[in-house]
């Protein structure tokens, strides 16, 4: 028999109150009393997934090694728990809708009428059972995006409401996460926009078992026994989630409040192992106590929202904290640099980082900054298209073949170094058809991305259409820049390495996708050595 339980976490009255850390923050706090855990996301929008959004709307698309596209909280889910998440672990209503109209289509309904309930709801019932059925996880949390209230959340919240009847009380409970906020005229908290939004939860036919109350001010007893008698929890099961220094305090937050204990409470389940945060506690002390600074460029075309970048900055947290470092990002716009003095912008760098990102806007900027890079002997880390930028750039400039660039900017370009995939020539469709998820690269000995890896054969994520054109190797190669990592089966290129450069990489792949607390990426730590060595010189 499975016995899994489920907890699902719901949001109220505003959105961005945090709930994928909260339910990070709480898998953390369980994981490490012994149980087995993960997260999944349901997205109320219509997108099959987030590949096909501007980050913009989004900020970054992360990428599993399954090759799912996905929301950004995955990757906090994969940076707390230190444990791969999948396909399964984000569901869109688009993707719900999608399979169920193809089932239609085969006319797996037998002729009936399809509608929300019961067609959608079951599907949705199916997905976050999923996880459960694999037998591998003591508890899955489901965290529920958008606010209660919202068209777009109300097949979710109904499929929350049929499971915990289907399940039992104890093997599936509700966390809503809302806000108290403080009216500084009044100078007092406001208990009435968490009843409303209780209030609107339980006319959906589900009542909160936990209240997570964010807020800039510690709530009272008093307050905290308002919340219980008008939305019907008790006292205890009332948690205040204050506005914390940084995303890595909410697990000792959140252990100091009980919310652990109480889960366990709820869901029948012994709570004898204390959490071991020692290595957790250990990271953040190093990360709030740094030693030293260092400032990083990085050039991005989407830099106005730092969400886009999300991985890349939490990698550089992972790797600064073990360097005893605080990494300064000095978030600059690939346009700007088209047009203003590269140098001016970049002067003072200890590392120059150059971001991905699709299509022609801003590239020239981005091939400028990999020259002043190469050329001042500055540490470098190129990742997807700023890989290739570093490609164009030391085609153009060092081989000088100067109309070098990528099919992607100008398909008719005479020195294709970049070019579409073959496998990628025929295909219209632009959702889920890149090369995407974990690909095996093997390592040149002795170069500097072995010397990261300490290992001959990686797996890296991947999420691109454009690849190295391998009859310009021969030729780059000679003139100094080696292809340091290969594909074993394809043989395409994914590393790019200039020797007599005191640390010049670039990577086809994304390894910001695997850097966690406690497995700081070994790309990033190296990097981020080298930016430290250049600083102090």
């Amino acid at each position: 028999m499975n016995n899994t339980k489920y907890v699902f976490v719901t949001g109220g009255v505003t959105s961005s109150l945090g709930k994928g850390i909260i339910a990070a923050s709480l898998a953390k706090l369980l994981q490490e009393r012994g149980y087995s855990v993960t997260i999944q996301k349901l997205d109320p929008y219509i997108n099959i997934d987030p590949g096909t959004l501007n980050p913009y709307e989004h900020g970054e698309c992360y990428v599993t090694d399954d090759g799912a596209e996905t929301d950004l909280d995955l990757g906090h889910y994969e940076r707390f728990l230190n444990i791969p998440t999948s396909q399964a672990n984000n569901v869109t209503t688009g993707r719900i809708y999608q399979s169920v109209i193809n089932k239609e289509r085969k006319g797996e309904f037998l002729g009936k009428t399809v509608q929300v309930i019961p067609h959608i709801t079951d599907e949705i019932k199916h997905r976050i059972k999923l996880l459960g059925n694999t037998g591998e996880f003591d508890i899955v949390i489901t965290e529920i995006g958008g606010t209660v209230g919202d068209i777009e959340s109300l097949p979710y919240i109904e499929a929350v409401r049929q499971l915990q009847w289907e399940l039992s009380e104890d093997n599936a409970i509700v966390i809503h996460l809302t806000l108290v906020p403080y009216l500084a005229a009044a100078g007092e908290l406001k208990t009435k926009p968490t009843q409303h939004s209780v209030k609107m939860l339980m006319q959906s036919g589900i009542g909160p078992d936990i209240l997570v109350c964010r807020s800039e001010h510690e709530i009272s007893e008093d307050i905290k026994k308002k919340l219980a008698l008008f939305c019907n929890v008790k006292q205890q099961d009332v948690i205040q989630s204050l506005d914390a220094e940084t995303i890595y305090d909410v697990p000792n937050l959140m252990f100091d409040e009980g919310l652990d204990n109480v889960v366990l409470k709820k869901l029948n389940l012994p709570a004898d192992k204390q959490p071991d945060l020692k290595e957790w506690n250990c990271f953040v002390k190093k990360y709030k106590n740094p030693k030293q600074e260092i400032e990083i460029g990085l050039i991005g075309k989407y830099v106005e929202l730092h969400d886009s970048y999300k991985s890349i900055t939490e990698a550089f947290i992972h790797a600064g904290s073990t360097h005893e470092t605080k990494i300064n990002v000095r978030w600059i716009h690939s346009e700007e640099l088209e047009v203003g003095s590269v140098e001016k912008q970049l002067k003072g760098v200890d590392g120059i980082l150059v971001a991905p990102g699709f299509g022609e806007r801003g590239i020239e900027g981005k091939i400028d900054a990999v020259k002043y890079a190469r050329e001042n002997n500055i540490p470098f880390l190129g990742i997807c298209l700023g890989m290739q930028m570093a490609v164009i750039e030391f085609a153009r400039n060092v081989l000088g073949l100067k109309d070098a660039n990528s099919t992607e900017m100008n398909e008719e370009t005479p020195n294709p170094v970049i070019n579409l995939m073959e496998e990628q020539k025929e295909i219209t469709n632009m959702g889920g058809t890149m090369r995407l998820g974990a690909w095996d690269c093997e390592l040149v000995k002795d170069s500097k991305t072995y010397n990261a890896y300490k290992n001959s054969l990686i797996s890296e994520r991947h999420r691109h259409r454009y690849e190295f054109n391998s009859d310009y190797k021969e030729q780059i190669e000679a003139a100094g820049m080696l292809a340091t990592g290969v594909n074993p089966k394809t043989g395409l290129v994914e590393v790019v390495e200039i020797p007599s450069h005191p640390w010049f990489v670039g990577v086809q792949y994304h390894p910001e996708y695997k850097s966690t607390v406690l497995n700081p990426h070994p790309l990033f730590l190296s990097f981020i050595e080298a930016s430290i060595k250049y600083s102090k010189k």
